[in-house]
């Protein structure tokens, strides 16, 4: 008997689709072997691919890559950003102050939509190649578009890898039995081949928001940058190598020309999420989850501006380790806040001034202004709540650091100067006499503060296990998240990780 893809995995795959064609044709139920045979149908496939980056919502969670819960994530247990209790708002369980004193329990929500996205995107990712697979395509033809499929589809496990380290690989969209746990290493080296495999067979050119090879060899960079914190065995000159195969890209003398509402023209953006509200994409909210509620007066003077909801905000220190000569301050919102129809300060409804702190009171119970505000991607008058800008997922600017600190890490800091030194001039910095590892260090902090990337930064330098705001010392266990609770529950052949209770 043929198997037939249903409506369900179809509608999944195609409901967003690609990056520019927003109206690709919907099957209800096809054969295996009749859809997948033509140019549009492929394409139709690939796009479902994609727009699984976008991740999803449903009443079990919400799995945006962009905010709550897949983003905050990797912000909240870093040294960035957290998500203090304001009164009776975000408490929510206590799940966001467990995050930032690394308490975190495998019931923690934010945790069970990590993994539920990243999985989610490699089910769709098995369910096209199996239907690919089964196409009247050559396997001359099929080669390239399974490069393609598999390199995204590392993408995600090079995620799991970081963030759980010892889950089950599933390739096979036909097996049904329950998966076990591999080794965290066998994932490291799943994720390398992975991509090695795929890179020849990739598209060199330079193609916006597409799996090519520039964008494998920079996933295949990070997995080499990080590697002595997920396997222990360091490997900066494979880094370096890969890095050094990423080429077409240059960075924009702009800074914030990477996070306008347009900015899929940037030439320094190698991998991001296209968005685009008119054509129904959903998900793009995180800038309303850091301003404050009243946020719009200072954006429209008539106040038309979406809703936001007062939450995620900077850790004391972020916003003064900028210097206030570097133009990438900008990148947050301290201080008065303006009505831009009267000219004064905004009032909050207590009746006090909007101005933004990076000083907080506490974790608890701070109060709605303290803590400086996420402003990196533009905020502007009339704006719909899900926004247009594309999600950064890579820029150029992190293969030059990846290099820097590649050669910082082989005892070769004078070979640094020259990938720092472009990243710095852009920021109206100047370079120190010194290079070290200190300073890479505070340069990742301000190059990529509310990117998403800051926690795996902090293992690698080892600051994320040492104390800090609202934060005693870390055990080391805790470097990566305990599988969650309910998929150990629904998969009795997964063990829980090493120092979390089963």
């Amino acid at each position: 008997m043929k198997i037939k893809i249903t409506a369900a995995i179809l509608l999944s795959m195609l409901f967003t689709v690609s990056c520019t064609d927003l109206n690709e044709q919907l099957y209800d139920q096809v054969e295996d072997g009749e859809f997948g045979n033509t140019t549009k149908e492929i394409d139709a496939l690939v796009g479902g691919a994609y727009s699984s980056l976008r991740g999803f919502s449903d009443a079990i969670s919400n799995n945006f890559p962009t905010c709550e819960y897949v983003f905050f994530l990797n912000e909240v247990v870093s040294d960035e950003a957290t998500i203090p209790t304001r009164g009776t708002n975000w408490y929510d369980g206590g799940q966001y102050q467990d995050a930032q004193k690394h308490t975190w329990k495998a019931d923690n929500r934010m945790i069970l939509s990590a993994w539920r996205y990243n999985y989610t995107g490699i089910a769709k990712i098995n369910a096209i190649i199996y239907q690919i697979n089964k196409s009247s395509l050559s396997d001359k033809a099929k080669e390239p578009i399974f490069a393609e499929l598999k390199a995204l589809r590392a993408y995600y496990y090079y995620n799991l890898l970081d963030l759980f380290g010892n889950v089950p690989i599933v390739t096979n969209f036909e097996d049904t039995d329950l998966p076990s746990n591999s080794t965290r290493k066998q994932v490291y080296y799943f994720v390398e081949k992975e991509l090695t495999d795929a890179i020849p067979h990739l598209n060199p050119n330079v193609v916006y928001s597409k799996l090519t090879r520039n964008v494998a060899y920079s996933i295949l960079a990070r997995l080499y940058l990080n590697s002595e914190a997920f396997i222990g065995v360091a490997r900066w000159q494979d880094c370096l190598d890969a890095c050094q195969k990423v080429t077409g890209y240059s960075l924009t003398p702009d800074f914030f020309a990477n996070f306008v509402t347009e900015n899929q023209t940037s030439s320094e953006i190698i991998f991001a999420i296209p968005y685009d509200s008119k054509a129904g994409t959903v998900g793009n909210y995180m800038n309303s989850m850091s301003a404050h509620y009243n946020q719009k007066l200072a954006i429209s003077a008539i106040g038309n501006y979406p809703w936001s909801a007062n939450g995620m905000c900077a850790q004391p220190g972020v916003y003064s380790a900028f210097a206030d000569t570097d133009k990438r301050k900008k990148c947050m919102l301290e201080g008065d806040q303006i009505n831009l129809a009267t000219g004064s300060v905004i009032m909050m409804d207590n009746g006090e001034p909007l101005t933004y702190t990076e000083n907080l009171t506490s974790l608890e119970n701070a109060k709605e202004n303290e803590g400086v505000r996420l402003a990196k991607y533009e905020m502007k008058a009339g704006e719909q709540w899900e926004r247009d800008h594309d999600f950064v997922l890579i820029r150029y600017s992190e293969i030059l650091m990846m290099q820097a600190e590649c050669y910082v890490r082989l005892g070769s800091p004078d070979l640094a100067r020259p990938f720092l030194q472009q990243v710095t001039a852009r920021a109206g910095e100047e370079m120190p006499a010194t290079i070290d590892l200190a300073f890479i260090d505070q340069e990742l902090l301000k190059e990529f503060t509310f990117e998403g990337r800051r926690r795996t930064d902090n293992i690698r330098f080892g600051t994320f296990f040492l104390p800090w705001w609202s934060k005693g010392a870390t055990e080391k266990y805790r470097a990566i998240f305990p599988i969650p609770s309910t998929v150990l529950t629904t998969n009795k052949n997964l063990k829980q990780n090493p120092g979390y209770p089963n």
